[in-house]
């Protein structure tokens, strides 16, 4: 098995420990700063007389940060950028663990109130992160199955970045519009796969889109 899986991508040389500690913490601390980032923007009272807040309404970033395309785009990149499957699942699974666990934390502390119910569905995807950062990693490559991968990913990123039907494409914000953009910069390894994934993963958030529940 693990020489089939070499095929379709071969991990790096694994760094020292120290590295990779390293690694694993700095990850872990930029989940908790953007855990407790997403919850300020949350919970901050717009002024239009100052200009920072202006940007900040005008690309929504206070929902963009409370929604999961940006969670999702950054747990990929994570992911494919790590050296090694096995690294691609350490490192997604402690970047969610502190980005969820701050933003609980923060809401408890400095808002009042516990988001529990809401926060088990955070916590859910935490969980499995660790199985999906691992199939993601082998979508940064140039084998006809990181294609299926990428067009799954592209899928799910198209369906929670535009409003979607049988019969139209809305935009959701120019924000999320330029998180999906990202994804496809992030997982391209050639024009032909790319593209394949790209217009695939549309076609299939086009087609899914009426059974997902909004």
């Amino acid at each position: 098995m693990k020489t089939k899986l070499n095929k379709i991508r071969k991990p790096k040389k694994k760094p020292s420990s120290g590295v990779m500690l390293r690694n694993a913490l700095l990850l872990l601390l930029l989940g908790v700063l953007l855990g407790v980032f997403a919850k300020w923007l949350d919970e901050l009272a717009l002024d239009n007389r100052v200009w920072w807040h202006l940007v900040i309404e005008k690309l929504d970033l206070g929902n963009v940060f409370s929604e999961l395309p940006v969670w999702l785009a950054l747990t990929m990149a994570i992911a494919v950028f790590s050296g090694s499957p096995g690294r691609a699942a350490l490192h997604g699974f402690l970047f969610l663990l502190g980005m969820c666990t701050a933003y609980h934390a923060y809401t408890i502390i400095f808002a009042g109130f516990n988001p529990d119910r809401y926060m088990l569905i955070w916590y859910g995807i935490t969980l499995a992160s660790p199985l999906l950062a691992a199939i993601c990693w082998y979508g940064k490559s140039g084998a006809n199955v990181s294609i299926v991968i990428d067009t799954l990913l592209l899928a799910a990123m198209a369906l929670f970045s535009f409003s979607l039907g049988w019969v139209y494409v809305g935009l959701n914000g120019i924000v999320n519009a330029v998180l999906f953009g990202a994804a496809v910069i992030i997982l391209y390894k050639t024009p032909k796969q790319i593209l394949i994934s790209t217009l695939g993963g549309v076609a299939l958030a086009v087609a899914v889109s009426p059974l997902i529940p909004r």
